[in-house]
């Protein structure tokens, strides 16, 4: 079983507060990370729309710059910024994906001074001020690894991953047979992050869930259970289907993802969307689990094969009880409400550093684009 920290050996988190040197040092870690990987790239591929669903790269460059510039150096060492002109065309909000291509941006080159530039001014901030209770760092290098990820989702959307992506030494074995499962009895747990360390506002407070007995796939479903799906009718059966995902697949006639049966038949699936996996685990006499029951299984320490795909759940993303956001609330509470569903555990292009056991990520039920893929759930009657 492979699990996220055997593959990427960025350190675990920083204690909150780190020494200047080493806040820094991470932060070049990260940041020749980021910069390799679109270092294959040219030109045009990194200023091209290269899916209508997400960023121009070159977008994603500027902004990793500017949202550390905000919160590292105006925020928390009291600069001016060093850019206010570029404040609204790189604040993600006030210049959503839609309109990111039609947009006059920086140009490579320029996105790379400006991130060398912030760079600069954050060394200064730091060694002279130090990092605080290290929130704001820790949440600046955070949301750098974030964006790495989204940009490797635009690059696999185009084609254009780097050699090498996604690791394949690194693909867990999936379940080919959906019928290994883990049964979790009864009980009273304590779900979100502790109130020591760094986490997002959206993991707090932690709170006590009741759960009833249920039991959870062992392992995510495979691409060779996924494809025996799609063969025996999976994309054709109404029953199977929510009214939503019915609409959708037939308006866009969608068929299994072009990885699904070119992918290693044992390995996790892959690119899969909320509405596919409602219907996969329906057709299953299944369902998916609640991010409760998963967070629980996670950890039983019985739970195989994490970290490879992101999962789907069946919770739609809201606030805990008592949810205070934190430290602005773009980054969960604008999004409570709506249609996103939660998902758990990782990908394959997701640092164990962001990742943790209380992360949630989500995504409308329709998005293929993310590393996502799913495991089964049931109640104990069945």
């Amino acid at each position: 079983m492979a699990t996220i920290a055997q593959r990427d050996p960025i350190a675990p988190p920083l204690p909150i507060g780190p020494e200047p040197k080493e806040a820094l040092a991470a932060l070049q870690t990260v940041r020749e990370r980021t910069l390799a990987l679109v270092g294959h790239l040219s030109e045009s591929q990194l200023e091209d729309v290269l899916s209508p669903i997400m960023s121009p790269l070159v977008w994603d460059l500027a902004h990793i710059a500017a949202y550390e510039d905000l919160w590292l150096v105006h925020r928390h060492g009291g600069r001016d910024l060093l850019r206010g002109d570029l404040a609204e065309l790189y604040d993600a909000f006030e210049t959503p994906r839609s309109v990111r291509g039609e947009v006059e941006l920086l140009v490579p080159a320029e996105a790379r001074r400006y991130l060398k530039d912030v760079r600069d001014r954050t060394a200064e901030v730091l060694t002279t001020v130090g990092t605080g209770d290290g929130t704001v760092y820790e949440m600046v290098l955070r949301h750098e690894l974030q964006h790495t990820e989204t940009m490797r989702q635009t690059m696999a959307l185009a084609g254009i991953l780097p050699a090498g992506e996604p690791p394949a030494a690194s693909i867990p074995t999936a379940a080919i047979d959906v019928a290994s499962w883990i049964e979790i009895p009864a009980e009273d747990f304590m779900m979100g992050a502790p109130s020591e360390g760094f986490a997002y506002d959206n993991e707090r407070p932690r709170h006590a869930v009741a759960l009833g007995a249920f039991r959870i796939a062992r392992h995510p479903v495979a691409n060779a259970s996924w494809l025996s799906f799609s063969e025996g009718g999976g994309y054709e059966r109404r029953e199977w289907w929510s009214d939503e995902g019915w609409a959708w697949k037939e308006e866009y006639d969608i068929t299994h993802h072009p990885a699904v049966a070119t992918g290693d038949p044992r390995a996790p699936v892959c690119h899969v969307s909320w509405f596919e996996a409602d219907a996969f685990a329906r057709a299953h006499r299944a369902r998916l689990p609640s991010e409760a029951e998963w967070e629980r299984a996670a950890t039983s320490d019985q739970l195989e094969g994490t970290g490879y795909v992101w999962e789907w759940t069946r919770s739609r993303f809201d606030g805990y009880p008592g949810f205070v956001a934190y430290p602005y609330r773009e980054y969960s509470e604008v999004f409570f409400g709506g249609d996103y569903f939660v998902l758990r555990g990782g990908s394959w292009a997701a640092s164990p550093r962001v990742a943790s056991a209380t992360f949630r990520n989500w995504d409308h039920p329709q998005r293929r684009q993310i590393f996502a893929g799913l495991r089964l759930a049931q109640d104990v009657s069945q």
